[in-house]
């Protein structure tokens, strides 16, 4: 059963940091993967963050770029966002999701708010 769950989530101040992570099942970290972060912020479209596959190879959206690096631990069936810097545009609900398996996780808030 393919399974993620996003963790790490909540409520900072502007210039605050958070590490999401994004845990998933054996059968997703057991073969080759891209584990993709993407954010949802109220009235506004779903916005690709970050992507990581299992060979290490990935990158970050220009609008996070410098703040926000992805990185992973394949022992623990992880991969992190973590994001510095933050300020409240970087207000939304964090997904993370498997390209190869369609499989997404439940998502976790972020509030950035003085």
């Amino acid at each position: 059963q393919v399974q993620l769950e996003e963790s790490g989530g909540g409520f900072v101040q502007p210039g605050g940091s958070l590490r999401l992570s994004c845990t998933g099942s054996e059968s997703v970290f057991s073969m080759y993967y891209i584990i993709q972060w993407y954010r949802q912020a109220p009235g506004k479209q779903r916005e690709w963050v970050a992507s990581l596959s299992r060979d290490g190879t990935g990158g970050v959206a220009k609008s996070v770029a410098g703040r926000f690096t992805i990185s992973g631990d394949n022992s623990l069936k992880t991969v992190y966002l973590q994001m510095n810097s933050l300020t409240p545009e970087d207000t939304a609900v964090y997904y993370c999701s498997e390209v190869r398996s369609g499989a997404w996780g439940q998502g976790t808030q972020v509030t950035v708010s003085s």
